[in-house]
C-alpha cells in the first residue's frame, strides 16, 4: 500500500469532514446524552465508507448522467432537515424532549439510525465531498486509488467515533436544562442554515 496516497486520503477526508454541518451535529447530541452513540457513529463512519469507495471508484460519472438527482436530493434534504430543525426549535423553547439531561433515552435506536442516515444520504454536499473531491483527488495516484480511500474512510471512522465519544466528556456542561436547550438552539441553526444552503445551491458540507 502507498503511504504517501494513504496519508493524502486521510488528510483530505478529514479536511471535509472538520465543518460543523448537520450531520456531525447530529451525531454531538447524540454522544452528549449517550444515546445509541456506537450505531451512530458506525452508521456514519459505513455511509462514508460506501461513498469514498463508489468516489474513487469513479461513480461521481454516473451521477453526471443523471442531472434530475442534484435537485431531487436538493430539495428532498433542504425539507428534511427544516423539519428536524423545527422539532429541535420546539425543545429549546419548551425545555422538554430528547435533549432533556433529566429524561431516559426517548429515541429508539431505530429512529436514531434512520435520522442519521437520513441526515447523510439526502444531503447533496455529502456526494460533492466524497463522490467528487475525494474521487478527484484520488486521480492524482493512479494505480493507488485503494490506499488513497483507506486513507479517507479511516478519517472518517476517527473523526466520527471521537466525536460521539468525546462528547461525553462535555456533559458536565450540559448538566442543566438551560445548556441544553441552548444546545438544541443551536442544533435548529445548523439544520436551517445547511437547509437555506440547499435551496440556494450553496452552504457548508
Amino acid at each position: 500500500m502507498n503511504l504517501t496516497a494513504a496519508i493524502t486520503g486521510f488528510s483530505v477526508g478529514l479536511g471535509l469532514i472538520l465543518a460543523i454541518g448537520a450531520q456531525n451535529a447530529f451525531v454531538l447530541r447524540q454522544g452528549l446524552r449517550g444515546e445509541h452513540v456506537f450505531a451512530v457513529c458506525l452508521t456514519c463512519a459505513l455511509s462514508d465508507a460506501i461513498l469514498i469507495a463508489a468516489g474513487v471508484s469513479g461513480f461521481s460519472k454516473v451521477v453526471d448522467l443523471a442531472p434530475w438527482l442534484d435537485p431531487l436530493m436538493r430539495y428532498g434534504g433542504a425539507i428534511f432537515l427544516i423539519i428536524y430543525g423545527a422539532l429541535s426549535l420546539k425543545s429549546a423553547l419548551t425545555g422538554e424532549g430528547a435533549l432533556n439531561p433529566d429524561a431516559g433515552t426517548t429515541q429508539s435506536l431505530k429512529a436514531a439510525v434512520l435520522a442519521c442516515l437520513a441526515l447523510t444520504w439526502l444531503n447533496p454536499h455529502v456526494y460533492l465531498d466524497t463522490l467528487v473531491l475525494l474521487g478527484a483527488v484520488s486521480t492524482q495516484f493512479p494505480g493507488q486509488e485503494t490506499a488513497f480511500a483507506v486513507g479517507a474512510i479511516c478519517a472518517s471512522f476517527l473523526f466520527f467515533f471521537l466525536l460521539g465519544y468525546g462528547a461525553g466528556l462535555l456533559r458536565p456542561i450540559f448538566a442543566s436544562a438551560r445548556a441544553w436547550r441552548m444546545l438544541e438552539g443551536f442544533i435548529t441553526a445548523v439544520m436551517w442554515t445547511v437547509a437555506f444552503g440547499l435551496l440556494t445551491g450553496q452552504g457548508p458540507s
